[in-house]
């Protein structure tokens, strides 16, 4: 008695033998009929199946219209080997043999297992990948600099209606959202802050501890945070849909530097807006801290205004609005890098914004604690 696992060509049938179960194959075996909706994924079970019998004999001569598809299929299924008994005609041998010597084993030298080696492959490529990005980084920066000076001997031929755009969108834009959150910044540090003075009668330090932290640091460095994922993906994300629709190419078709038309402008106005932001940030995180401050421990807004000019020395606001300019001209070049480095589809437009945001981030805290080595005994 037979086995059939199809009922329909090309079909599969295991039939009792003397020395095991041959495994017949019948109907047409073409790639025409393999690729019928349904036919593949009724027939792979039953092959994989068969494929496991040891000692199964295969008698391929009643498969009709048997070419290098379906002798591929077969191939694979049996592991890359001839089962112990294959019985064909001449053409179907020929074609198995061909199939044969054209599949390319997989590689058994061990190294595709080698964790080390793979480990010390992808160190290696991440290096090499990061010196490409420090590369254009550094052709950016110089290009800037040679844009900067070409506008200053020729201010009036300026891309100031860019300028004033991007000033409106990055800074003016942007103040609701760091003015919320640098308000509930201040409220929150000024109430931790107040759990602990209160323990040590200290009250009354609250005014030193919050305006020097909140000027220096996390004033500038907060907005900095907000701008890089607000502003910063808003760049990339313009210049690398540019980038998808060909802009970019019809700019150089044109003769239209890219550096002084789309680079200078925005790293400009982030650079004026910046300080601002920062600013504007503080106030409204010392504002909360105020609020929060008269409410937990009772001190008046009126004493925290008047003893805040003599515990916090105008150097820290000076340091803070320094690097906060330093700040915008790093998002604003992060930005453009990987949106000029986009290419033409989504997939690598959403990779570069997210890789933009990180870098800006990132490159946003390590200027910061730079600066806080260098300047540590400036404003104390």
């Amino acid at each position: 008695m037979s086995e059939c696992f199809l009922s329909s060509t090309p079909q599969l049938e295991i039939q009792p033998s003397g020395s095991g179960q041959l495994v017949r194959l019948s109907g047409n075996w073409g790639a025409a009929a393999l690729t019928q909706r349904g036919v593949w994924r009724e027939l792979k079970g039953p092959m994989r199946q068969a494929a496991q019998l040891s000692a199964a004999s295969w008698d391929l001569t009643a498969a009709q219209g048997f070419d290098h598809v379906a002798a591929q299929l077969l191939w694979t299924t049996w592991g890359q080997k001839k089962p112990h008994a294959l019985t064909t005609n001449d053409t179907q041998a020929a074609i198995i043999e061909r199939v044969a010597q054209l599949t390319v084993a997989p590689k058994t030298d061990g190294r595709a297992h080698n964790g080390v080696l793979e480990s010390l492959t992808k160190l290696g490529e991440m290096l090499f990948a990061g010196i490409g990005h420090a590369m254009d980084m550094l052709q950016l920066v110089g290009q800037l600099l040679l844009d900067t000076f070409k506008l200053l001997r020729r201010p009036l031929r300026g891309p100031w209606h860019d300028f004033s755009g991007h000033l409106y969108r990055m800074g003016a834009q942007a103040l609701p959202i760091t003015a919320l959150v640098g308000f509930l910044i201040g409220v929150v540090i000024a109430y931790l802050l107040a759990l602990q003075l209160r323990q040590f009668g200290a009250e009354t330090f609250i005014v030193n501890i919050l305006g020097i932290s909140l000027t220096r640091e996390l004033g500038p460095l907060l907005a900095a945070i907000l701008v890089a994922g607000r502003s910063g993906s808003a760049i990339t994300a313009q210049i690398g849909v540019m980038r998808v629709n060909e802009e970019l190419d019809a700019m150089r078709v044109m003769g239209i530097p890219q550096g002084f038309r789309l680079v200078l402008p925005r790293t400009l106005a982030l650079a004026l807006a910046m300080p601002l932001i920062s600013l504007w940030t503080t106030i409204a995180a010392l504002i909360g801290g105020i609020w929060a401050s008269d409410v937990a421990l009772d001190i008046s807004p009126a004493y925290f205004i008047q003893t805040f000019p003599a515990a916090v020395d105008v150097a820290n606001l000076w340091l803070a609005m320094a690097k906060s300019v330093v700040f915008g001209v790093a998002i604003a070049l992060i930005g453009c890098h990987w949106g000029l480095a986009v290419k033409p589809n989504t997939e690598s437009l959403g990779s570069g914004t997210t890789s933009s945001v990180v870098t800006s981030i990132t490159a946003v805290i390590i200027i910061d604690a730079i600066f806080a080595i260098i300047f540590r005994s400036v404003g104390f």
